[in-house]
């Protein structure tokens, strides 16, 4: 007879692991949070009727023993019972009198915090209540027992009629006031540090009003000395600099600044990294340009009163004058919202992704990881290797095992033994890194037999992706510590994404542009999606208005056809080459910079300036394009990640065939990140990162990450095509551009715009708004693209034929680079003649 199998028994800390995964999940938390809250709403009412009803309840407990008081089977009065009657008792009259209602509210806020409606600081909340509900109980006792004789209980309490009596019997009633008035405080100064100023004007109301005076005497002098100038200008008919003619206007145009975030506390992630068992404030510094005012020397306080100006004598230095560059003070004080006109633009929720089971932790199994402890250090002893320790870290989809060799082992012979390994483990993809960087010791990853996916939902609910300051970030996945791993694509600045087919590099790419798009606003971000198979990035189409760019006349936002491929290249390059104009008139160094004068209205619009989004370039399959068009398509690319860097453009590259003639010198040598999945040969993995390790991963989203001298292991994030279908119908319906932004004609050989051609200046087919913007540019005085793109609202290769126009029609003079044309008309006269000249 066959003997029966006898089933194993789960583990005590596998048991204890499902126990602790289950206490600390998020429907536990808020359940418990639920029950408390209700808790404290049921305390609420029982001590409001406690009020009115304490005289009997309190006569009938104090009449009973306290093991009799449930027993009993008389009734209580108060509204909610016994339960009611016994906790209003313990709370308010034996301890804390009305203070005690703090002890509900604050459970009401632990409740709240259990059940992430809101986040507060619980440990604060807890010391502010507890001081505040001592310091009421004494202060009540003292002032409001003396008029209460009639109450049953003491207002402040058995608590607070003890406290009064004990600490007057050792210091006496002035020594009680004053530690009330010391303690009362301290704890509005570890509330707020408001209450050390109003303490300060308190004993000191002299200066105050003093400080007050001055500052009215500063201001009278301001808006004095401000009519002078005016009146002396007038009087020399000399009109206003530009700059201050800039600084009024947007002084009378001053927005205001709307900030919508919200940040939710993320879960914690489970830290396995402890099994050597098996083995062995800022503060905001003040701007230098922004100029202090004047204090003058007031020798003569009456004056300050209403006295006659003859008796006030001011003393003000000649070199402590305003330059001049305190127009627009005020204006600084209030950066423009880049987020306009849209700031009711709401970036998806969570809820449109699908949650992990296991809430991000991997699976753990105990009987494995002895198993493969024990088969190492049997292989390594084998050979001759003796180790003092090892370690296992569980991941997502690999264990590493850390061991310490003993003294005079080499390295080399550990390293040779991945072969070996591999088969005495029966594993898949063994990998050994010898040394790990940073460590003394040997690394050893073997794959585990059940793998954990990394759901999108568990990464980007992670407090490190919600709180991040990265500019462009990127949340690829986890590590082998469970950690979440991100990158900013600022700092790559680009990106080459190879892998072998079906190992995960579209799903990389989707996650990549998740990512994105859960942090960026339209006005911030804006993508160039280029997909030769046609199908990978079509899911995107909904939100091509939002977050796309496109030359003026294509008619797919998602270029497919690979034959437009090179002129939107090219019209990136020509951007590219705009901004760097606009970036050298402004003075600035990089994108940020850029737009950081911007918003602090440094830069003058009519000089052609506005805010610039960052731009992503994304490319699915490079060889094919490579294959097509060649040298063609590489060169703007190259040209594009050699200079691209500072203005804000960045480029994601994705291949399947990681040759030598796809990935060439020039490519490698401008995409310093590299993303690695998994490849079917050593050639291929040294192609792509310069070294082996790709031929030995094991696929579905295993991937190594390289930005510098080591690569990293990450276990892609995974998500599907429902998902990311939710995700652009919600964006889809929120407030944003009506048309995907438009980049310009790409320039020619000959430096013309190749697609203006013979049209571009047709004085036989006027575009509609050319009157309208002639008599614009000729009212204002100033001619520029951007500025007739910004009044009618028109792409910029549109604005830019009606510039031509103008200039054919003699309305406006030649280009001078980025600064405004010589408009050559004077009033509407000339433009009425010109028009009907036109029209014949």
């Amino acid at each position: 007879m066959a003997k029966k199998k006898t089933e194993r028994k789960p583990s005590s800390l596998t048991e204890a692991i499902g126990l602790s995964s289950f206490l600390r999940s998020e429907r536990t938390d808020f359940l418990f949070g639920m029950i408390i809250v209700l808790f404290a709403i049921v305390t609420f009412i029982a001590m409001f009727s406690y009020l009115n009803t304490g005289a009997a309840d309190q006569s009938l407990l104090e009449s009973l023993r306290p093991g009799e008081w449930l027993n009993t089977g008389k009734e209580f009065c108060n509204y909610c019972g016994s339960f009611g009657a016994i906790i209003s008792y313990l709370f308010i009259t034996e301890n804390f009198g009305f203070s005690a209602f703090l002890i509900p509210a604050f459970l009401i806020l632990v409740g709240v915090k259990m059940m992430q409606i809101f986040t507060v600081n619980l440990w604060k909340w807890f010391f502010g209540m507890a001081v505040s509900m001592i310091w009421l109980s004494l202060f009540l006792s003292k002032v409001l027992s003396p008029f209460m004789t009639e109450w049953v209980f003491n207002p402040g309490g058995n608590h607070g009629a003890i406290g009064v009596e004990y600490i007057e019997n050792v210091i006496g009633p002035p020594g009680l006031t004053a530690v009330l008035f010391f303690s009362a405080i301290a704890l509005l100064t570890f509330i707020s540090k408001q209450t050390i100023t109003w303490v300060r004007r308190i004993f000191n109301p002299l200066k105050s009003v003093a400080n007050k005076a001055s500052e009215i005497v500063t201001d009278k002098l301001n808006n004095s000395g401000s009519d002078a100038d005016e009146t002396e200008a007038d009087d020399n008919n000399e009109p206003l600099s530009q700059t201050q003619q800039f600084a009024n206007a947007v002084k009378s145009d001053n927005t205001k600044v709307a900030k919508t975030k919200e940040d939710n506390a993320a879960p914690a992630v489970i830290d396995l990294t402890d099994l050597s068992n098996l083995g062995g404030s800022t503060k905001k510094k003040p701007s230098a340009n922004a100029a202090e005012p004047i204090a003058p020397n007031v020798s003569n306080p009456a004056a300050i009163n209403g006295a006659p100006a003859s008796t006030l004598t001011v003393e003000v230095g000649k070199a402590e004058r305003a330059s001049g560059s305190d127009i627009a003070k005020d204006v600084f004080d209030t950066p423009i919202n880049p987020l306009e006109p849209f700031v009711n633009y709401k970036h998806p929720g969570l809820e449109l992704l699908s949650k992990d089971d296991n809430e991000g932790r991997p699976y753990v199994d105990m009987e494995e990881i002895k198993a493969h402890n024990e088969e190492i250090v049997r292989v390594l002893k084998s050979f001759g290797i003796e180790i003092r320790e090892i370690k296992a870290t569980v991941g997502p989809t690999i264990t590493l095992y850390e061991i310490t060799p003993a003294e005079g082992i080499r390295i080399t012979k550990i390293r040779s033994l991945e072969d070996d390994i591999a088969l005495r483990l029966s594993a898949l993809g063994v990998r050994i890194i010898a040394p790990i960087p940073g460590k003394g010791t040997i690394g050893i990853e073997v794959p585990n037999k059940k793998r954990h996916n990394v759901s999108m939902e568990s990464i980007l609910n992670s407090r490190k992706f919600q709180e991040t300051k990265f500019d462009l970030p990127i949340a690829l996945g986890k590590t082998i510590t469970n950690e979440v791993f991100m990158a900013d694509l600022t700092k790559i600045p680009h990106l080459l994404v190879a892998g072998a087919t079906g190992q995960g590099k579209s799903v990389g790419l989707n996650v990549i542009i998740t990512s994105l798009l859960y942090k960026k606003h339209p006005n911030e971000l804006k993508l160039v999606l280029i997909d030769p198979k046609k199908v990978e990035f079509s899911v995107y189409a909904p939100i091509a208005d939002h977050f796309m760019a496109q030359v003026d006349d294509d008619d797919e936002p998602i270029i497919t056809d690979v034959t437009k491929v090179v002129r939107t290249l090219k019209s990136l390059c020509t951007l590219m080459d705009h901004r760097y104009d606009l970036l050298k008139l402004a003075g600035a160094r990089n994108l940020k910079e850029y737009n950081d004068k911007f918003l602090h209205h440094r830069l003058n619009p009519e000089l052609g300036h506005e805010f610039m989004p960052y731009i992503v370039v994304i490319i699915d399959e490079f060889g094919d394009l490579i294959m097509t068009a060649g040298k063609e398509v590489e060169m703007p690319i190259a040209r594009i990640a050699q200079l691209a860097r500072a203005v804000g453009i960045h480029m994601i590259i994705a291949t399947q065939r990681p040759t030598t003639s796809i990935i060439t010198g020039n490519i490698k040598a401008n995409f310093p990140g590299r993303i690695a999945f998994k490849v079917s040969s050593m050639m291929d993995s040294r192609i792509i990162l310069d070294r082996p390790g790709a031929n030995q991963l094991i696929g579905m989203g295993d991937m190594l990450y390289l930005n510098g001298n080591e690569p990293t292991r990450v276990q892609c994030a995974f998500i599907n095509t429902p998902e990311i279908v939710k995700i652009n119908e919600y964006i889809a319906k929120q407030s944003g551009p009506v048309h995907p932004m438009e980049l310009p004609e790409p320039k020619g050989e000959d430096g013309g715009d190749t697609g203006s051609g013979s049209n571009a200046g047709d004085m036989g087919n006027l575009d509609p708004f050319f009157e309208e913007a002639a008599r614009s540019v000729i009212i204002s005085q100033q001619g520029s693209t951007s500025m007739i793109q910004r009044r009618f609202s028109i792409g910029y290769n549109r604005a830019g034929r009606l510039m031509d126009q103008l200039e054919k029609a003699g309305i406006v003079g030649a280009a001078h680079g980025s600064k405004p044309r010589d408009v050559l008309i004077a009033d509407e006269g000339q433009l009425s003649t010109i028009m009907a000249q036109l029209k014949r």
